[in-house]
């Protein structure tokens, strides 16, 4: 379970970190200023993380329904912005930042995840697991390898389409 957990919170946080390395190429593309290409990065990460906007909704949920429950859920809805942003919501300003919103909800991950790992493991062994599974926190690592990448050798949609596909895989696997 620890890693499946493991693989669960690298897909989510690849998924979460899509919109960054493609930044510059949106920035040239779509004649984002820098304030606008710095808000299209911005707001994954204060839905997911520093702001706390959805993380406490998702830990709220967690504790009521279960990591087991909410990690494939949280996965599943993720899959909706990452399509959308690949699919169509890469056009314009606008549509990148209500995207990147909703993208956010992927780094809410963490919030299901420590507890939901915690809960495996006796107080004098939840360091050594929560740091094994921090491993995860290597998706966005994944992000920012493969992803312009994987845009260079298809189109705009290649990483979102793969990241979709292995977030809906591993909801299943969940």
């Amino acid at each position: 379970m620890l890693a499946l957990a493991t693989v669960g919170f690298a897909v989510n946080f690849w998924a979460w970190a899509l919109l960054s390395p493609l930044a510059a190429r949106f920035q040239a593309e779509l004649g984002l200023t820098s304030f606008q290409q710095a808000l299209l990065v911005a707001v994954p990460v204060v839905v997911g993380s520093v702001g706390s906007v959805g993380r406490i909704p998702v830990g709220a949920l967690t504790d009521r329904y279960g990591g087991r429950a909410m990690f494939p859920l949280i996965s599943l809805v993720t899959i909706v912005p990452v399509l959308y942003l690949g699919l169509s919501g890469h056009d314009a300003p606008t549509s990148l930042l209500v995207g990147g919103f909703f993208l956010g909800v992927g780094g809410t991950a963490f919030a299901i995840s420590v507890p939901f790992v915690n809960a495996w493991f006796p107080p004098q062994r939840r360091g050594l697991a929560v740091g094994i599974f921090g491993v995860g926190m290597g998706g966005t690592a994944i992000s920012a390898l493969t992803t312009v990448k994987l845009v260079d050798a298809g189109t705009t949609a290649t990483p979102f389409l793969i990241t979709a596909a292995a977030l809906a895989a591993y909801a299943a696997l969940a």
